[in-house]
This record gives structure tokens, sequence and C-alpha cells, in this order.
């Protein structure tokens, strides 16, 4: 619905229809009632719809029923997302006895390619993001709750008019070898690092960023291993974003790096043929268990991109935006993996939002620091 028309009040139905070639938009929405809006606040109502919003007419949505009825016999096709509201599926089947098709096979191509106003309000997110993470990494230090970054990352959000995109995650130690790690309950102790994975978004556009870091302000040498190593897979994920390039080069590229450096660091001990495996199915895979990266836009995970079972997913094309953020993860507790000592317990991800363009990718979050260097002379910076 806020793709198509940008109304986010619930109980709202956009309709499309084209007859003979003529388009006509109806948007039928909640009717202004002062009693309900004296408890819940105040609503736009279908007279307020038509002076802000470009649909060609727009009704109650109490009436929806009697309008859609006259109107299904002039049409040979129906599409309409089953599910949603159980109220309208009822509505829609009661008076359309032929197939649904499902708009989606046609709006999730849509949605993949970016208009410069979409990507206008990306970058809007992905600047305040970054921002909450600095100032996150400046607060930072030994014995620093999980609570009190995530406190300082989303009051920056509110205070920037935006929200989350999904909820924080601030996993401390051994808990940043948690891939979704939620709880952000422990405190951090002077020698260990802190992943991060928050956004926001603006407008309904999301960002996501993932920024690790000690909260000692300085790397020690295991952790500058792993994050040396990370970076690099990174590095050669975006630089794999070309258009016209298959989905699958990016985890391609981060897959070739982390498995050969996962070797020179002693955690592997076999071929590289092995470590990586046929299908990136090999030894490595036991580190680094997700994806490289996921489309980018009105939801965070945004459809039209990824692998599809045994499909490579679609080329990557101009005006797409996705995310690029490998990891390596050494959880302590783990019993079936066997690590050098000095690496158990880290965790590390580093995630950047990517603008595809026919002249290279654009990392639209590259006002966040993530170089060695760059984040110990932030971390603590504010105490």
């Amino acid at each position: 619905m806020i793709y198509l028309s940008n109304w986010i009040e619930q109980k709202s139905v956009l309709s499309i229809s084209n007859s003979d070639g003529v388009r006509e938009t109806t948007l039928y929405v909640k009717p202004r009632e002062t009693q309900k809006e004296i408890w819940e606040g105040r609503i736009i109502g279908p007279e307020g719809v038509l002076s802000n919003w470009p649909v060609d007419s727009s009704n109650s949505i109490l009436d929806f029923e009697n309008s859609i009825k006259s109107r299904l016999s002039k049409y040979s096709n129906l599409y309409l997302i089953i599910g949603i509201d159980p109220d309208i599926d009822n509505i829609i089947q009661k008076y359309w006895h032929k197939e649904i098709l499902d708009p989606r096979v046609h709006l999730d191509e849509m949605r993949s390619i970016k208009s410069d106003s979409e990507i206008d309000l990306m970058k809007i997110a992905c600047s305040i993001s970054s921002d909450a993470h600095i100032k996150a990494m400046a607060i930072s230090r030994p014995g620093i709750g999980e609570w009190e970054i995530q406190a300082s990352i989303e009051g920056h959000f509110t205070m920037c008019r935006s929200t989350n995109s999904y909820n924080p995650i601030v996993g401390g130690g051994d808990n940043s070898t948690i891939l979704h790690y939620s709880t952000n309950s422990e405190t951090i102790g002077g020698d260990e690092m802190v992943l991060v994975d928050a956004g926001c978004e603006v407008n309904g556009y999301a960002s996501d960023i993932t920024r690790t870091w000690p909260v000692s302000g300085k790397f020690t040498q295991p952790q500058r291993d792993i994050y040396e190593l990370v970076l690099k897979a990174e590095l050669a994920a975006i630089d794999a974003c070309q258009a016209g390039s298959p989905w699958i080069n990016m985890h391609k590229a981060s897959s070739e790096v982390l498995a050969r450096g996962l070797i020179d660091l002693g955690i592997l001990n076999c071929s590289y043929e092995e470590a990586l495996g046929k299908n990136f199915d090999g030894e490595y895979r036991k580190f680094f268990m997700h994806g490289t990266g996921h489309m980018l836009g009105l939801d965070v995970h945004d459809v039209g991109g990824g692998r599809q079972g045994d499909k490579p997913g679609p080329e990557l094309s101009p005006g797409m935006v996705v995310t690029v953020e490998p990891g390596l993860y050494f959880a302590s507790w783990r019993n079936d993996i066997s690590v050098p000592k000095k690496y158990s317990g880290i965790g590390v991800r580093i995630e950047d939002d990517v603008l595809i363009t026919e002249d290279g990718p654009v990392v639209l979050t590259d006002m966040c620091p993530k170089t060695i260097d760059e984040i110990e002379s932030i971390v603590g910076s504010a105490l």
C-alpha cells in the first residue's frame, strides 16, 4: 500500500483498475468519527484524501463492498494479495468466482529498482543510522551495558524523527557470535568487542548497518586478525556489486576471501578447495553461516533478490540497493568446532548499504567508520 500510494493508515484499500485503456484509482479509507478521534487521534478521512493524494476518487471503507461488487463484472482479471485483511478477502471472494492473481509477481520487480526519490529517503536513513553508530562508539567503555548502547542508538533515531527498521542487535563478547541476539541485557568486559546491528527507517524506507568494535578502544591482535579478514571480505564483495553481475558474485567474492583467510590464520587445517566447497558449502561455513547480503527498501529484507533454491538469484541492476554483510563467528560454547583459544568468543560482522549504478557500487553508508584506525580514534571519545 505505501509503495503504490504512500498511504499508511490501517484498514484501507487501494483499487487500481484499467478498462479499455482508462485507468482509475480509488482509495477506500476509514471515515472520520469525532468520538473515535477524541480517543485515538485525528485521521484524514475520504474528504481529505483528494486534496493530498493523487488518486481519482476516495470513499469510505464502509462502502467498499457495495462499491466493488458493482465494478467487478467489468473486468476479466483481478489481482489481490490474499491474507492481508480477511474481511476484504471475504468480500472479494463473495463476488469474484474466477482465479485471483497475485500482484507481487509484478510489484516485486518494480520495487527492486528504486526511484530517485526512494534513494533520497534511503540516503537520509543511512546518514541517521551512521551517526547513531558513531555516537554509540563514542560512549563505549569497559563495563558498558548492551542496553546503554541500544538506548543511545534508539534515542538518536527518535531525535531525528525516524524509527527502528528492526530491533537492534547489541551483542558484547560471546553474544556477538549469536546471529539474531536480541536480549541486549549484559555488560561488556573491557577486553571484549561489541557487535551492533542497527538501522532506522525514514518514511518507510530502511537502512541496515552493522559495525563491530572493542569497547576499550583498542583491538587486541586476535580481534584485529578477525576484523581485518572480515573487512577484506566485505570490500571484495562490494567491488563485486556491479550492474549486470549475478547476485551470487558478491557471496562468491566474500567467501573466497574468508576461506583463504581462515587457512592463513590456522583456524582451518584443510585445502582451500575443502575450505570453500564446490557450492560455497565448505568448512568455512562453520564460521560464516549466512548469506553476504539482501535487498533493502521498504522492508529490511526487501523483495526481489537473493538466491532462490539452486538458482543464483537475479542480476544486479542499476537502482537496486543491497546490503553487504560478511561475518565470522567463533562461539566459545559450541562443541562442534575447534579454534585457537585466542579467537574463542570473537564475533565480527561488517555491513554496509550499497546502491548499484552503471558506474559501479555506491556505498550509502560510507560515512559510518569501519577501518581500525577510524574506530580506535572514536571509541570512548565522548567520555
